[in-house]
């Protein structure tokens, strides 16, 4: 690998869509078997979901969550068999549920664990919406102190702070109404309601923690190999009980990304790899620094370029 610095980026919801991966699946071989690994862990067809399922069905978040991971962690294989080497990037960081895909990138999770307890975290996720009814919105155009003085009066909560002026709430959706009027009264040029299952890095997801917590202490973690930028810290961490407590502590509580970006280019990270689905990621990373370089691999042609430019 080059000397230059790098970091693997790793989606969470809403990068879904039908038929994501079937390519990697069709061309690569150890993308195929992760495929194939997620199925046999999971004892059912996530891989039939992923290339056949609806939109409704794959949008359910206990579909969406392993399917995500899934095709990242395919495509991150993709990549360590065309190079013929393990692939470690400077850095490594998630989108919420992407953070567990960043963790099996840096040596902290297997594969089996990181299916095993992301399909965990979305049936939980899942109740948890069914129990406290919600939903999200963006808030477009105004900085995060607004937004939350926003959230302070119409009881709803910080979720993502994804750009300075991109910022995601979480509540019910009465007060969701109220907060997207008010923002747009301070100013906002957009509040829009988000098509998502529920009230994500809230306290509506309080139902979950316990279990989830019980499901996290159970999982077998290694001290990371390269460091994770954690999401409710924006700082780097590579000790197994800090990203068992960073994955507790996530569920409920705000993703710094804007934060988490910031903190790998003032550490001199020159290149950002998105791995996994969509483009989401790439996206809000421009948004951020418009001079970021930003690259994508989620289909075998991508995996191709990347062995090329780093070979």
């Amino acid at each position: 690998m080059k000397k230059d610095k790098v970091a693997f980026l790793f989606p969470g919801q809403a990068s879904q869509a039908p038929g994501m991966g079937l390519d990697l699946y069709k061309n690569s071989i150890a993308a195929r078997e992760v495929f194939q690994e997620a199925d046999d862990i999971l004892g059912r067809k996530l891989s039939q979901v992923i290339f056949e399922g609806s939109k409704e069905e794959l949008t359910r978040t206990e579909n969406a969550q392993p399917s995500i991971a899934t095709v990242s962690i395919a495509a991150w294989r993709a990549i360590e068999s065309e190079m013929g080497s393990i692939q470690l990037p400077n850095y490594t960081a998630g989108h919420s549920l992407g953070e567990y895909s960043s963790l099996a990138t840096a040596g902290s999770l297997s594969i089996k664990e990181t299916i095993d307890l992301v399909s965990k975290r979305g049936e939980l996720m899942e109740k948890a919406c069914n129990d406290s009814p919600g939903g999200m919105s963006a808030i477009i155009g105004i900085d995060s102190d607004a937004v939350k003085g926003v959230c302070e009066e119409t009881g709803t909560y910080l979720s993502n702070i994804n750009t300075s002026n991109q910022i995601i709430i979480a509540g019910t959706k009465e007060n969701l109404v109220n907060a997207m009027d008010l923002a747009s009264r301070l100013g906002a040029k957009k509040a829009i309601p988000l098509p998502v299952g529920g009230a994500f890095h809230s306290a509506l997801m309080s139902s979950a923690q316990e279990e989830l917590n019980t499901v996290i202490d159970d999982a077998n973690f290694e001290d990371a190999v390269v460091p994770i930028v954690a999401n409710t810290s924006a700082e780097a961490i590579t000790d197994k009980n800090l990203v068992r407590e960073e994955l507790k502590t996530q569920l409920q509580n705000c993703v710094l990304w804007s934060d988490s970006i910031n903190y790998m280019i003032d550490e001199n990270v020159e290149t950002f790899y998105e791995i996994g689905p969509g483009s989401v990621l790439s996206g809000m990373l421009k948004r951020i620094d418009s001079n970021l370089n930003v690259k994508n691999i989620g289909n075998y042609n991508q995996v191709l370029d990347y062995v090329e430019s780093r070979s």
